[in-house]
């Protein structure tokens, strides 16, 4: 079944695209957008990778174990190490530790300076990146199991599981940590808050409903990270919907149908979103009203969408980053990294910067003005 998932997983969001790329079409550039600093981390191979800020330092992981920490103004590397295996999610960075993932079911933390403090075994591989805040440790497996481990020493806390469809996506989709919550999106469309201390369920809401004749039809996992913003959670469903949740009662208060791989971003009173298809959404936070739709970009691939000033950007599989208006989703600058496909999570630096990792292992710091 596993070999099945991931063929599945593939076809829909793999190396080859299930249906060839729209070609880029050229328009006036209305805004600049350049590199700043590029690093060559290492490739991803299967895996998905993506970077972390903390305070000034920047970490990146790649396949074969490398670790590094850079300085998020200028790229200078700080350290380089090597985990010692094979890695599989990361970067998690907070209280003071650099998280990372393993193929066997392993959780790594490093201190900031790149000595390894303590490791922790799950029940099966780490596709995401661990995160952590106030002391606690939260990581998901790729049995849908998340974990609860304790900063300090990394032992088991808590382990919260449940029950999955027979066929779901393998997804590097990872875990939001907010006030105090953990919220995770599940196979079969449910959206989990979980208390981080104790792992206690506080609500469970229904995103997406699976439908269709077979198996495959039916699949309708969250693959992608919810997004927390004000008093609501965001969670997006591939063959499913977006829905609008209020994160202290878990009550849904909106969904429409629209279908997501990668994910959502939200700022400013709207909600983007990056449709399986490769349309780009901006959505209304209270009611889920379209604001505009483009649909320059089908098939490409591309990564969950990332709100940078007034513009939004979004990568793709041939190593495009895409910026759109987020008055009205028209393109206003382009840039290209390297001939591989950008990661789906793309980090904030600020100041009108933000990081893209690659999956032939670059990192590229790219500022729009």
């Amino acid at each position: 079944m596993t070999d099945l998932k991931t063929d599945i997983s593939e076809r829909i969001f793999g190396e080859e695209p299930k249906d060839p790329p729209i070609t880029l079409e050229d328009f006036k550039q209305t805004a600049s957008a350049s590199t700043l600093w590029h690093v060559a981390i290492g490739p991803s191979d299967a895996y998905d990778f993506s970077p972390a800020l903390d305070g000034s330092a920047v970490f990146a992981a790649c396949a074969d174990g490398t670790i590094v920490r850079l300085d998020a103004a200028n790229g200078n590397q700080v350290w380089r190490i090597n985990a010692g295996e094979r890695l599989s999610g990361g970067v998690g960075a907070g209280d003071g530790l650099v998280l990372v993932g393993t193929p066997k079911g392993m959780v790594l933390a490093f201190d900031q300076k790149g000595r390894a403090l303590w490791k922790s075994r799950l029940s099966s591989e780490v596709l995401s990146a661990p995160k952590v805040k106030d002391g606690v440790v939260v990581v998901r497996s790729g049995d849908s199991r998340i974990f609860g481990i304790d900063a300090v020493d990394g032992k088991r806390k808590w382990v919260y599981e449940r029950a999955t469809p027979s066929l779901s996506l393998r997804s590097a989709a990872g875990v939001v940590l907010d006030g105090g919550a953990a919220y995770v999106g599940f196979a079969g469309g449910k959206l989990v808050a979980i208390k981080a201390d104790d792992g206690k369920v506080l609500w469970e809401a229904a995103i997406a409903l699976p439908k269709g004749a077979t198996e495959i039809e039916r699949i309708a996992d969250i693959t992608s990270m919810p997004v927390v913003e004000g008093g609501m959670v965001y969670a997006v469903a591939y063959q499913g919907r977006i829905a609008a949740v209020d994160r202290a009662t878990g009550r849904v208060q909106w969904n429409r149908d629209i279908s997501s791989y990668t994910g959502i971003n939200a700022a400013n009173a709207r909600v983007y979103v990056s449709h399986s298809g490769g349309a780009v959404y901006a959505l209304d936070y209270n009611s889920g009203k379209t604001y505009w739709r483009q649909g320059g970009l089908l098939n490409r691939q591309l990564s969950a969408p990332l709100a940078i000033g007034p513009y939004l950007a979004l990568g793709d599989l041939q190593g495009y980053l895409h910026y759109l208006s987020r008055d009205d989703g028209s393109f206003v600058a382009r840039v290209a990294t390297e001939n591989s496909p950008i990661m789906s999570q793309l980090l904030d630096l600020g100041n009108s910067t933000l990081l893209a990792q690659t999956r032939s292992g670059g990192l590229y710091a790219i500022a729009v003005k």
